[in-house]
Protein backbone atom coordinates (compact mmCIF):
# COMPACT_ATOMS: atom_id res chain seq x y z
CA UNK A 1 0.00 0.00 0.00
CA UNK A 2 1.11 3.52 -0.75
CA UNK A 3 1.79 5.74 2.26
CA UNK A 4 0.51 8.81 0.42
CA UNK A 5 -3.19 9.50 0.87
CA UNK A 6 -5.65 11.56 -1.14
CA UNK A 7 -7.98 13.68 1.00
CA UNK A 8 -10.98 15.08 -0.85
CA UNK A 9 -14.13 17.08 -0.14
CA UNK A 10 -12.22 19.50 2.07
CA UNK A 11 -13.76 22.81 3.03
CA UNK A 12 -12.03 25.77 1.41
CA UNK A 13 -11.43 26.99 4.99
CA UNK A 14 -9.32 23.95 5.95
CA UNK A 15 -5.63 24.71 6.52
CA UNK A 16 -2.61 22.46 6.05
CA UNK A 17 -1.98 22.69 9.79
CA UNK A 18 -5.53 21.41 10.56
CA UNK A 19 -5.08 18.59 8.07
CA UNK A 20 -1.74 17.59 9.60
CA UNK A 21 -3.14 17.71 13.16
CA UNK A 22 -6.09 15.50 12.19
CA UNK A 23 -3.88 12.81 10.65
CA UNK A 24 -1.24 12.95 13.40
CA UNK A 25 -3.94 11.62 15.75
CA UNK A 26 -3.75 8.38 13.75
CA UNK A 27 0.02 8.15 13.28
CA UNK A 28 3.22 9.98 12.31
CA UNK A 29 2.79 12.33 9.32
CA UNK A 30 5.64 12.98 6.89
CA UNK A 31 3.87 15.77 4.98
CA UNK A 32 0.49 17.40 4.44
CA UNK A 33 -0.32 19.61 1.46
CA UNK A 34 -3.45 21.37 0.22
CA UNK A 35 -3.73 21.84 -3.51
CA UNK A 36 -4.39 25.45 -4.47
CA UNK A 37 -5.30 27.31 -7.62
CA UNK A 38 -2.17 28.82 -9.17
CA UNK A 39 -3.87 32.11 -10.02
CA UNK A 40 -6.11 32.79 -7.02
CA UNK A 41 -4.21 30.83 -4.37
CA UNK A 42 -7.55 29.44 -3.15
CA UNK A 43 -7.82 25.82 -2.07
CA UNK A 44 -9.20 23.42 -4.66
CA UNK A 45 -10.86 21.37 -1.90
CA UNK A 46 -8.43 18.46 -1.83
CA UNK A 47 -4.95 17.61 -0.67
CA UNK A 48 -2.47 14.88 0.13
CA UNK A 49 -1.10 13.50 3.37
CA UNK A 50 1.91 11.21 3.51
CA UNK A 51 1.99 8.91 6.50
CA UNK A 52 5.24 7.50 7.90
CA UNK A 53 4.16 3.85 7.66
CA UNK A 54 1.84 1.80 5.51
CA UNK A 55 0.04 0.63 8.65
CA UNK A 56 -0.71 4.22 9.74
CA UNK A 57 -1.89 5.03 6.21
CA UNK A 58 -4.30 2.08 6.28
CA UNK A 59 -5.55 3.08 9.72
CA UNK A 60 -6.02 6.69 8.60
CA UNK A 61 -8.22 5.53 5.71
CA UNK A 62 -10.29 3.36 8.05
CA UNK A 63 -10.70 6.04 10.72
CA UNK A 64 -10.90 9.26 8.68
CA UNK A 65 -12.79 8.32 5.52
CA UNK A 66 -16.23 9.94 5.95
CA UNK A 67 -14.94 11.88 8.98
CA UNK A 68 -16.70 15.24 9.29
CA UNK A 69 -14.47 18.33 9.25
CA UNK A 70 -15.94 21.84 8.83
CA UNK A 71 -19.33 20.24 8.12
CA UNK A 72 -17.87 18.25 5.19
CA UNK A 73 -17.53 14.48 5.00
CA UNK A 74 -13.92 13.74 4.00
CA UNK A 75 -12.96 11.27 1.29
CA UNK A 76 -9.71 9.58 2.30
CA UNK A 77 -8.13 6.98 0.02
CA UNK A 78 -4.80 5.76 -1.26
CA UNK A 79 -3.26 8.32 -3.61
CA UNK A 80 -2.48 7.27 -7.16
CA UNK A 81 0.29 8.69 -9.36
CA UNK A 82 -0.85 11.65 -11.48
CA UNK A 83 -2.08 10.83 -14.97
CA UNK A 84 0.16 11.88 -17.82
CA UNK A 85 -1.14 14.94 -19.56
CA UNK A 86 -0.91 15.19 -23.31
CA UNK A 87 0.65 18.32 -24.68
CA UNK A 88 -1.53 20.61 -26.69
CA UNK A 89 -4.96 21.81 -25.83
CA UNK A 90 -5.13 25.42 -24.84
CA UNK A 91 -8.36 26.26 -26.61
CA UNK A 92 -7.27 25.65 -30.18
CA UNK A 93 -4.20 27.86 -30.32
CA UNK A 94 -1.78 27.00 -33.05
CA UNK A 95 -4.42 25.63 -35.38
CA UNK A 96 -4.89 27.00 -38.83
CA UNK A 97 -8.66 27.33 -38.47
CA UNK A 98 -10.31 30.72 -38.57
CA UNK A 99 -10.80 32.49 -35.26
CA UNK A 100 -13.38 34.92 -36.52
CA UNK A 101 -12.88 38.54 -37.42
CA UNK A 102 -12.94 40.09 -40.85
CA UNK A 103 -10.67 37.56 -42.50
CA UNK A 104 -8.05 40.14 -43.49
CA UNK A 105 -4.55 38.89 -42.82
CA UNK A 106 -1.86 41.47 -43.72
CA UNK A 107 -2.59 44.55 -41.67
Amino acid sequence: MNKKLYVGNLSYDTTEDELRKLFVEVGPVVSAALITDQVSGRSKGFGFVEMETEQSAKEAIERLNNYELHQRSLNVSEAHPPRERSSGGGGGRGRSSSRGGSGRRGY
